[in-house]
């Protein structure tokens, strides 16, 4: 739900106002990260305080292995044929049916590759080899940075979304909503230091 309610707000807010049955409308498209990453924020709060938990503690848990997800979501971008890159002549570059002639860069993987595979391997060396899983909600941290950073970057590569284009200065909606991650990431890193470990 938090995917879809994201995708309303954050990116088609004027045509789901006029159009508001559309909203339930999810077979034709319409999901977005950051409003899934709210979803799943609102529901580990209410999980956390039902169950007496660390809300932080479990979101660094969470946060080693939700790359994984993140990367098979992106493959099934990919295989799906939506969310392609910009036109491109790399000699690994793919033509999209929905993406017109021209070859495209395949963001998707880009994506897959940084925000899932390389994540998911930074992330469990983190956790494995050093001393950070004690200090409560710094995995989350570097997790919600290395998103953000991730994400940023494969927006270089990724068509806008055609409804929205370009923000101010060559920025994406999705570069936009991740700089909040980044700031909440550096965030709870400063304040598992401050804390010391559990």
């Amino acid at each position: 739900a938090g995917g879809r309610i994201g995708y309303v707000l954050f990116y088609q807010a004027e045509y789901y106002l006029a159009h508001p049955l559309d909203i339930l409308a999810v077979w034709q498209g319409g999901m977005s990260f950051h409003g899934g990453f709210l979803g799943v924020t609102v529901a580990l709060v209410v999980f956390t305080a039902r169950r007496s938990r660390s809300l932080v503690a479990v979101a660094d848990l969470i946060a080693c292995a939700a790359p994984l997800g993140l990367m098979l979501g992106r493959v099934a971008n990919f295989v799906n044929g939506e969310l392609f890159g910009r036109p491109s002549d790399v000699p690994w570059a793919v033509i999209f049916p929905a993406g017109g002639p021209d070859p495209r860069h395949p963001s998707q993987l880009y994506e897959a590759a940084l925000e899932g595979a390389l994540l998911f391997v930074i992330m469990g060396l983190l956790f494995r080899t050093t001393r950070l899983r004690a200090y409560t909600g710094a995995l989350t941290g570097i997790f919600l940075i290395g998103y953000a950073a991730a994400r940023s970057t494969s927006e270089l590569f990724r068509e806008p979304d055609f409804h929205i284009g370009f923000l101010f200065g060559g920025t994406t909606m999705g570069q936009l909503l991740s700089l909040p991650m980044a700031v909440l990431g550096v965030y709870l890193i400063f304040r598992s230091r401050a804390q010391g470990p559990a």
